[in-house]
Parts: C-alpha cells; structure tokens; sequence
C-alpha cells in the first residue's frame, strides 16, 4: 500500500521515563532503549511504524542533549528532520515547531504526532486508523486516536466520543476530554462505552493546528512560526513561548468549540510507563528453572496493549519447576528463580537469583540495583527524586 499522499509524522522524544529507572536516565531516556527485546529501541520503531505512512516523512523533535544520539540511531533522517528544542517547553511548542517547519515546506501537508515511546503490536489496524485520520483532517478537524479502554486505567485521560461524524467511516465527534479520573470513574467511564483512552496522538493539517493555536495563545503561534521563517531566532525566541501541553493549548477549547473527531483505534497500546507495563510486552520465560516445589502462580499478567499491568487471574505454577510468571529482558541465562516470578532485567553479567518471591522487579545496572514489585513500580520515580535531592544526578 502506497504513503498517504503530504502526510508528515511529528514525534515528539522527550522526557525522562523516571518510572523505569535505572535503565531509563536524564542522557539515556525511554526512547532511546530497546524495551520489547525486538533489536530496535522504541524510538526507532516508531519511525519504522510510521515509514508506510509517510514515505520517510518524518520530523523528530528533542532536547539538544539527545539530538546526537537521536541522529545515529535515525542516519535516514536529514539534518532538517531533527529539531532540537534548547530547553523543555512542554508538548504543544514541541509540537507546533514542527508544524510551523512543515507548513513552510508545504501549506496543505497533514500532520499526526506519534510520541516515539510508545508500543503498537497491529501494524495493519495503526495504518488503516490513521489512513482515516488524516482524511478526516484534511477537512479541517483537529482529529485525535482513542485508544478502546480494556481496564478502568487512572494513569491515562479519556476522551469522550459522541455522534458519528457524516461522510466517516469510523470517526466521531468529541464531546470532552477528561483528565486522569480516580478509579471510582474511570470504571463509569469504561462501563459507558462512550469513552477512549487519549494516547496523546493527534492529526490535523499543519496549518490548522496552528491557526487554532492562534485563537487561545496568539503569541505561541506566532513564535513557532516566526522560528521556521528564521531558525536562527530560536535562540532568542524559544525561552519565552508559554509552556504548556497540547491537550490543554489546543485539544480541549476546540473540542469545546466543536472542531475536534476521534478515530477509534481497534488496536493495543502502550507507553512502557512502569516495570509493570513492561512486563505486559515481554513473553514469559523459562530462565534458569530451579529445583522449587509445587506453588501456585501471582496474579496473571494483563494483555499487551493496556498501558499498564491488567488484572489478570491467578495462574498455577507449574508442578517441580518452581517458576510462576517470570519476564526477562535481557539473557535468560544470567537469571535463575526458585518459587518465584516477576520481571528482571540483567544488566551486568552477573547472576541473579530470585527465591520465593512473586511478582518482584530486579533490574540490575552497572552503577544501580533497583529491587521492588510491580504493585510499587509507579513508585520507582520517587528513588529519582530522592536521588536529585541528595545531589546524585551522576544517577539520574
């Protein structure tokens, strides 16, 4: 199947992924790393997702600090396709720099923005939801994906859908989007079936969402732009455009004013958030099987695609082998578990043993050992915090 004809991917690779520490650090973030064991780190199959689509069509957006290495593990891009932001300004300047640089290359090119750590098993079923998207957004929508909720999920926002938009296959309009809600509604709302997760993908023509822009910070607009007339003004300009997200500059008020669809998408997702979402994504494994007894496996492992760990039925461990759900990213051959199951990652050659413990995480680093389990791993970013205050950001 041929691109989309003036279709631009935007990712936007930034922050820290402080919840997956120590692999993932302030120089060597969550995008840059192979998670899934695939060969390929999460940034680099994002670009291969988006490849059909685009025709190498693609602009990255970064911190200078990691453009480098953003570069040499993308050596297809040209030097113009890697935009690097001097400082963190958040998701909508990130965004809209990019728009601004395509509009000028061409006025009707569409745009989709595609965070590069996130995780898309269904190749086929990501191509066709954003063949419909974009579209739908040469109409002049501000068209964004939902994600179908499989669990009542507190750690996404939700976006509410409502009538069927006419002409559209699949796509409808936006009534709201919902910030994270506490577990008490984000059951309501799955129980509804009128809302989606929002994955934080949006497709629009470039010009579109900057004219948008304009309506709520005028200012912003005309900064981003001014930056792609000019790009020796970034230095100058980019400390001063407003901080602040996509959903909030743009995605909300237009939804409010009517201008905002969303194309279901009927495929899994995730965006590695935590250990126990990455355990969702890697097959189970037989590493170094012990001599332990008959035991009945930890809770079940939610299907991949859910953003985060499922809650999934109690397994039974297997008679003599000793092993419940053990996940490794890494080589099976530097792990050996009596009794016990969970996610390790060995990362210095040692071995790592693990006995009567279900559901642990051990990730093991050259300079840090981080031991919890997966109902913690939300909590792995507060070892971070504790770290910068102690003044250890040769670990951060």
């Amino acid at each position: 199947m041929t691109s989309v004809p003036g279709f631009w991917a935007v990712v936007p690779a930034g922050g820290a992924g402080t919840r997956l520490w120590p692999l993932s650090r302030a120089e060597h973030p969550k995008f840059l790393l192979d998670l899934t064991g695939s060969g390929r780190s999460l940034l680099q199959a994002t670009v291969d997702r988006l490849e059909p689509l685009t025709a190498d069509r693609v602009v990255v957006v970064t911190g200078a600090a990691h453009a480098d290495a953003v570069r040499v593990q993308l050596p297809g891009l040209g030097a113009d396709q890697v935009l690097a932001e001097p400082s963190p300004r958040d998701s909508m300047a990130a965004i809209g720099l990019a728009a601004a640089v395509v509009e000028r290359q061409d006025p009707d090119a569409v745009i989709g923005s595609f965070a590069a750590d996130h995780v898309i098993p269904d190749q086929a079923a990501f191509e066709a939801v954003i063949r419909e998207a974009a579209s739908v957004a040469r109409e002049g929508h501000l068209v964004t994906i939902g994600v179908e909720p499989t669990w009542a999920a507190t750690g996404f926002g939700y976006i509410r859908a409502g009538a069927a938009l006419p002409g559209a296959s699949t796509a409808l309009r936006v009534v709201q989007f919902v910030e994270k809600p506490d577990a008490e509604r984000a059951a309501q709302y799955v129980a509804s079936g009128e809302f989606r997760w929002n994955a934080g993908m949006f497709v629009a023509r470039a010009a579109t969402l900057l004219d948008l822009l304009a309506q709520w910070h005028p200012d912003l607009a005309a900064g981003l732009r001014a930056i792609a007339a000019d790009p020796g003004q970034l230095g100058e300009l980019w400390p001063g455009l407003t901080k602040i997200a996509i959903d909030h500059a743009v995605a909300e008020p237009a939804a409010d004013a009517g201008r905002v669809v969303v194309v279901p998408a009927p495929f899994g997702w995730d965006d590695v958030g935590d250990f126990a979402s990455l355990a969702t994504l890697l097959p189970a494994s037989g590493a170094g099987e012990g001599a332990g007894g008959e035991g009945t496996g930890g809770a079940g492992d939610g299907g991949a695609g859910t953003g985060g760990a499922g809650d999934g039925g109690a397994g039974d461990g297997g008679a003599g082998d000793g092993i419940h759900d053990l996940r490794v990213l890494g080589d099976p051959a530097d792990v050996t578990v009596i009794d016990g199951g969970g996610v390790v990652v060995p990362g210095t050659g040692r071995r790592i043993a693990v006995v009567g413990l279900d559901d642990v995480v051990v990730v093991d680093t050259p300079d840090a050992l981080l031991v919890t389990t997966r109902a913690r791993a939300q909590d792995v970013k507060l070892v971070v915090d504790a770290l910068k205050a102690e003044g250890r950001t040769d670990l951060t």
